[in-house]
């Protein structure tokens, strides 16, 4: 069965309209959460809402308000249809402003991710607008309206269909200016070793069927255990490694990859002389 759409939309530029329907691209796989019981009668707790400069007496829902800290510890409040007035008016526009390299948007700058699918009739102009950005290679960035807020995303061809990529905006992300990233040099000689090191496990392609969360699984297989009444046992810190020579350590690095494939070239090697004896008898 294929999965029911969250919403729909229009892709619009120009004089060209195309209705879509949004799908989510991933599947959530929440982290494992826990509740806060007490510790008595193992029942859960509620939270609730206090005020401090009333004696910490419990407010109700129906007395509270929303307020905006224009400075410390004042504020100015808005009703619901005050804010409701603010928000962006939801029009199910996916306004195209202008098509970019697709190499051009950093990933830094991605967000969530939904696919496209063509609403009733619109499969050929759909099709086209994907062809079109997969040909010229590039992507389409737009605004969409949605949850009373303004979207900056990106447009952008998968195999014969649309991904539209939320985005940040540019004063969401934090310039990598700010961050301290030392005052070292890079001597050629310890260049060379790194980049074999990378060689020695560089990959083609990316596989993410390869990886898995290994933390959520070792923390359902022990939650596992204990519904079923066995004790968990912890697991030791492993120790935390410290490097004290950069060159020795990318040596190290290398020395121990050479020798874990090292087996698998004599195994090789060994089928390799077999084969034409095998091949006569």
């Amino acid at each position: 069965m294929p999965p029911r759409p969250l919403a729909s939309g229009t892709i619009s530029f120009g004089m060209v309209s195309i209705p879509v329907n949004l799908y989510s691209a991933s599947e959530s796989k929440a982290a494992v959460s826990f509740n806060l019981l007490h510790g008595k009668c193992k029942s859960r707790l509620k939270q609730q809402y206090v005020c401090p400069r009333d004696n910490n007496e419990i407010v109700p829902r129906a007395d509270m308000v929303k307020g905006y800290e224009f400075a410390k510890e004042q504020y100015v409040t808005f009703t619901d249809d005050e804010i409701k007035a603010m928000q962006q008016e939801a029009n199910k526009l996916i306004e195209i402003a202008e098509f970019v390299p697709a190499s051009a948007v950093d990933a830094l700058y991605f967000d969530g991710a939904y696919y496209l699918g063509p609403d009733k009739g619109a499969d050929r102009a759909y099709r086209l607008l994907a062809a079109a950005m997969e040909q010229t290679g590039r992507c389409a960035l737009a605004r969409w309206a949605a949850r009373g807020k303004q979207y900056l995303v990106l447009l952008r061809p998968k195999g014969r269909g649309l991904v539209m990529q939320q985005l940040l905006y540019a004063d969401e992300v934090r310039g990598m200016d700010e961050i301290p990233t030392g005052e070292s040099e890079v001597k050629d000689s310890e260049l060379a070793l790194a980049v074999q090191l990378v060689n020695q496990i560089a990959a083609d392609s990316f596989r993410p069927e390869a990886y898995e969360d290994d933390v959520r699984k070792r923390m359902q297989e022990a939650i596992q255990r204990k519904v079923d009444g066995q004790e968990v046992a912890m697991a030791p810190e492993p120790p935390r490694a410290q490097i004290v020579d950069l060159m020795e350590a990318l040596k190290a690095s290398l020395a121990a990859k050479a020798a874990a494939a090292a087996p698998a070239a004599a195994s090789a090697a060994v089928d390799a002389d077999d084969a034409p004896q095998r091949a006569a008898g």
